[in-house]
């Protein structure tokens, strides 16, 4: 996928993004494939792939944010106070630094334990000047902190990696996963005891049609359930 294909698709699901934004995800591939030449965090057969197979899939996530009944990043989030996401087992930046280009006005804690993957995550924010991103070599049990919300991409499964941030959240787990969650999904709630509809999933492929995102979901977990499901 060429970055003009890949304009194409943000600009019509989010017809808001800006000049500034959009510099900022043209300078991102060569910032990558720069790294990604000293310190391997995307496969070397994928970063071909870039765009599709890791940018537009981080966003899939924000996709769903706007179509989230009530929404889950409410009118002005632009401007203070501001919301808080702790992307967990982000590797080299995944989802968290194009989610951070997306919502330069949500403050992002991108959390990895490797700490060659956490460098390279450091340097592209820095370099495309995300002052919206801190990134920290560490587990996501020991951060001291609490977030508004929690997003990751496949980093396990979700009755491991659900007791890594179970106390780290106020609001809900944004999860990147493919496959049969069906069951995935099941064994999470009854390990953990989650109420009944406080787990919701949206295909990927209802925004993104290529054949790659196909069986590709975005997992929602509420903290609290006090309403009906936000996405059918």
């Amino acid at each position: 996928m060429t970055f003009e294909e890949f304009e194409r698709i943000v600009r019509s699901e989010f017809p808001d993004i800006t000049g500034e934004q959009l510099d900022r995800f043209r300078e991102m591939e060569g910032l990558y494939r720069d790294w990604n030449s000293r310190i391997n965090v995307i496969s070397r057969k994928d970063i071909d792939g870039f765009y599709e197979h890791h940018v537009l899939h981080s966003l899939a996530i924000a996709a769903y944010w706007r179509r989230s009944v009530p929404p889950v990043i409410p009118s002005g989030a632009k401007e203070s106070p501001r919301l808080t996401v702790l992307d967990v087992g982000t590797g080299g930046g995944f989802p968290g630094i194009p989610l951070a280009v997306m919502f330069p006005g949500i403050g992002f804690t991108l959390c990895d334990s490797v700490g060659k993957k956490t460098l390279v995550a450091g340097e592209v924010a820095s370099a495309l000047g995300l002052g919206n991103v801190t990134v920290v070599n560490a587990r996501a049990e020991s951060l001291p902190d609490k977030y508004d919300h929690v997003v990751s991409r496949a980093v396990t499964t979700l009755e491991n990696f659900y007791p890594w941030v179970k106390d780290k959240f106020r609001g809900s787990i944004f999860y990147l996963k493919g496959g049969d969650v069906n069951e995935e999904i099941a064994q999470l709630m009854r390990r953990f005891r989650l109420k009944k509809g406080s787990v919701h999933t949206w295909r990927i492929d209802n925004w993104l049609t290529e054949e790659y995102f196909q069986e590709k979901f975005v997992i929602q977990i509420e903290k609290d359930y006090l309403c009906g499901p936000i996405v059918e």
